[in-house]
């Protein structure tokens, strides 16, 4: 279900054939940071999940008998920190029920560590099927995949809460298009007033002011990183980055580029969910879907869309 990332041979993952909990490991799916991602099957109703192990590659590493152990004994509160902040994404994920929202089956301690199970959803990765595509994604798609997601965020945006690293490759695209809002990993309060240690930034799709500590990070944020998930359908490739186009903004208009090959309000939605400064931007996913909402031609919603019958 998640983006493929390099696989990084230091970093042990269960074998296949493992079992833990009531779940067998079929095998590694994805790895990233600050976790691993299998495919497993839950022995009990013989369902096919996805477990993402909390395993911090900066932190810590496999043990013996599959335990995860720190690297460095002087560690051990960062890495029992780190370990709540992502019990911290468990919660607010099990708290948000939605149709395109990851769901959440359960959670576990073992190992010495934290493991996420969630459903396992059959379809492909928006990344890699614009990668696939080379861009030109057609109207209609994009109607399909973006107001759905859109309508996940604002559900995301009413609970005080920002999403903070929407991109393609968090995009799963079920069967006929219906798309799944993934990894919940670096959701951010909004009463927090000091952000985390570092924040999470993808060239391209974050915004400007999640780059900065002093930032003024907000709903507005979220909205930038779906203007810029949309013109990757667009283009082809990610935009450049937000501290690129801050400096010296290169990016030509999408309402200039593609006026003959879409409809105006899309390339003029695109347009002003990237604009640099967040205060000229749509302020909340609400906002920016009744702008999508408002096009003068009824775009047919058609859950099969052209690209998707054709893949």
């Amino acid at each position: 279900m998640p983006g493929s990332h390099k696989m990084d041979k230091q970093r042990d993952s269960l074998p296949p054939g493992t079992e833990i909990d009531c779940y067998l490991i079929m095998k590694l799916v994805a790895s990233g940071g600050f976790s691993l991602i299998y495919l497993a099957e839950d022995e009990d109703t013989q369902d096919e999940v996805i477990i993402k192990e909390f395993l911090p590659k900066k932190l810590a590493r496999r043990g013996e008998y599959n335990n995860v152990e720190v690297i460095e004994s002087k560690q051990l509160d960062n890495y029992h920190r780190s370990l709540q902040l992502f019990y911290q994404e468990v919660k607010v994920l099990a708290s948000l029920r939605h149709p395109n929202i990851v769901q959440v089956r359960g959670f576990f301690l073992e190992h010495n560590t934290g493991y996420l199970v969630m459903d396992h959803e059959r379809g492909k990765n928006l990344a890699s099927y614009i990668k696939k595509r080379s861009g030109g994604l057609s109207t209609r798609f994009i109607m399909t995949v973006f107001p759905p997601i859109l309508d996940a965020l604002s559900l995301i945006h009413s609970k005080n809460l920002l999403h903070l690293d929407i991109k393609p490759s968090n995009i799963h695209l079920r069967t006929g298009g219906n798309p799944l809002l993934l990894d919940f990993g670096a959701v951010h309060e909004l009463q927090e007033k000091k952000s985390r240690n570092g924040r999470v930034v993808t060239t391209g799709f974050s915004p400007v002011e999640q780059y900065y500590q002093s930032g003024n990070v907000g709903p507005w944020s979220d909205v930038y990183a779906i203007g810029a998930s949309m013109r990757a359908c667009l283009d082809g490739k990610a935009p450049p980055s937000a501290i690129e186009r801050h400096a010296k903004d290169k990016l030509k208009p999408a309402s200039r580029v593609y006026r003959r090959r879409y409809p105006g309000f899309l390339l003029d939605a695109i347009d002003w969910a990237m604009e640099i400064e967040y205060e000229k931007r749509p302020q909340n996913a609400g906002e920016f879907l009744t702008a999508l909402n408002q096009n003068p031609r009824e775009i047919r919603r058609d859950p099969l869309s052209d690209e998707l019958r054709a893949s």
